[in-house]
């Protein structure tokens, strides 16, 4: 099979302009993403492809361009909407989980509203307490969102565009320091054609000691820890989550019930987070009674993000955090 390397960041670029071209309702909206290509460069090349109409350049007023968005997806079009950071997407959550989550439910299914909410989330690198946060959970709380957060440049493609034509909201939760990080793309998934479903977890490895659960950038921890707890006879089960809501768990409970044991992996905070939920359907459904130990959660700490740089470092998972837990876990 033919393989190309492509970058999170231009899968993602791809991903829009195909969609773009094929529905002249889609459009983009935000801070800094057409003139000046996007804040992380991920529009580059589509306001000269496709002019003001379709990638328009906002004021700084997140509460104000998501209304204007969710507007627009109720009228018809199909809005995607970028926050420059998820962390700002706090001003506008209110048009994000109000506006745009409930209506259709509210409307009785009359009224649909197909929107995207994109941009980078999570931890970045040195900026500190207010720009460091994970919203998987927040918005995964929510009934009537979709919530997906991709990892490679495959997830991204696959994702971003089944996301865009989906007639609901979908929070798409992007990384920072994922989009200049190359992936191998098969022939296949550079087709224009090529989608991922929502709601579908991927093994990104084998294994049959432990099960590892992970999303976004934790997943590349993940599979290093992997790869060095192989060396020692380990084989970890590395689940690559692709969506927070719906949630696989029938992934997770069948890997589960083959490995006997269970962590998770977030960079979030620990406190009613992503693995605290998985933890929960674990112990509620079959797979349960599978387990040979208690699972586990590896996750960022209960603290807002320090700025320097080697508290930083201690304030989210590293890989050895991650063999520790496997560890202790299997009694190793």
């Amino acid at each position: 099979m033919f393989y190309i390397r492509v970058t999170v960041r231009d899968a993602l670029n791809q991903a829009m302009d195909e969609e773009l071209e094929r529905d002249e309702r889609v459009f983009l909206l935000g801070e800094e993403v057409a003139q000046y290509d996007g804040a992380y460069k991920v529009s580059r090349g589509l306001w000269k492809k496709y002019g003001d109409k379709r990638i328009i350049d906002t004021p700084i007023t997140e509460m104000g361009f998501a209304g204007i968005a969710v507007g627009a997806a109720m009228a018809g079009l199909r809005p995607i909407c970028e926050f420059m950071t998820f962390n700002f997407s706090m001003q506008a959550i209110d048009q994000v989980i109000n506006s745009a989550a409930k209506t259709y439910y509210m409307s009785a299914g009359r009224q649909s509203v197909p929107i995207v909410f994109r941009g980078p989330n999570g931890a970045s690198a040195g900026v500190a307490a207010q720009h460091s946060q994970c919203f998987a959970a927040w918005y995964g709380h929510c009934p009537g969102l979709k919530v997906v957060s991709p990892w490679s440049a495959e997830d991204a493609r696959g994702l971003l565009k089944s996301a865009i034509r989906d007639d609901n909201p979908v929070v798409f939760l992007e990384n920072e320091l994922m989009y200049g990080v190359p992936f191998e793309m098969s022939e296949e998934s550079q087709s224009k054609d090529f989608l991922i479903p929502i709601g579908k977890a991927k093994i990104e490895r084998q294994g049959n000691h432990i099960t590892v659960v992970s999303h976004s950038r934790m997943v590349s921890l993940c599979l290093d820890a992997a790869a060095v707890l192989a060396k020692e006879g380990i084989e970890c089960e590395v689940i690559n989550m692709r969506t927070i809501r719906p949630l696989d768990a029938e992934a997770i409970e069948t890997s589960v019930m083959k490995t006997n044991h269970l962590i998770t992996v977030e960079g979030g905070w620990p406190q009613f987070g992503v693995g605290g939920e998985i933890l929960a359907r674990i112990m509620e459904g079959p797979a349960f009674n599978y387990l040979d130990a208690p699972a586990v959660r590896v996750t960022g700490v209960d603290i807002p993000m320090p700025y320097a740089k080697i508290l930083e470092d201690n304030s989210v998972p590293q890989i050895k955090d991650i063999i520790f837990s496997v560890k202790k876990t299997l009694n190793a």
